[in-house]
C-alpha cells in the first residue's frame, strides 16, 4: 500500500495549493479518504474527508468554505484545493484512506506535504 502525497510549498495568505494523494495496493474506490494536518506541537487532525462514490464529503469549521476535497476513482487520486489560505493553516499534510465508520476495516497513512503559509 502506498499514498503518495504531493503539491505542498511554500505560499503567502490569500493563495492557493492544490494537494494530491496518489494511492497504489489496494481497491481505492472502496475507500473513504481524508486529509488531516498536522502543525508542530499540536495534535493531527481531520481536514476534510470524503466516501468512496465521492458523494459524501464533511470538512472542519476551520477550512469549511475554503478547502474541497475531491477524488478521481479511475486515477487513485484524492484532492484538496486550499484556497484563502491563513498562516495559521501552516502545517505538515497527510492523506489517510479508510476510516472504520464509514465501511473501512483498515486504515493506511501517507508520508505527508509542508504546507507553509506567509503572512
Amino acid at each position: 500500500v502506498q499514498l503518495v502525497e504531493s503539491g505542498g510549498g511554500l505560499v503567502q495568505a490569500g493563495g492557493s495549493l492544490r494537494l494530491s494523494c496518489a494511492a497504489s495496493g489496494f481497491t481505492f474506490s472502496r475507500y473513504a479518504m481524508g486529509w488531516y494536518c498536522q502543525a508542530p506541537g499540536k495534535e493531527r487532525d481531520l481536514v476534510a474527508r470524503i466516501a468512496s462514490t465521492g458523494g459524501n464529503t464533511m470538512y472542519s469549521d476551520s477550512v469549511k468554505g475554503r478547502f474541497t476535497i475531491s477524488r478521481d476513482n479511475a486515477k487513485n487520486t484524492v484532492y484538496l484545493q486550499m484556497n484563502s489560505l491563513k498562516p495559521e493553516d501552516t502545517a505538515v499534510y497527510y492523506c489517510k484512506a479508510g476510516f472504520p465508520g464509514w465501511g473501512n476495516p483498515d486504515a493506511y497513512w501517507g508520508q505527508g506535504t509542508q504546507v507553509t503559509v506567509s503572512s
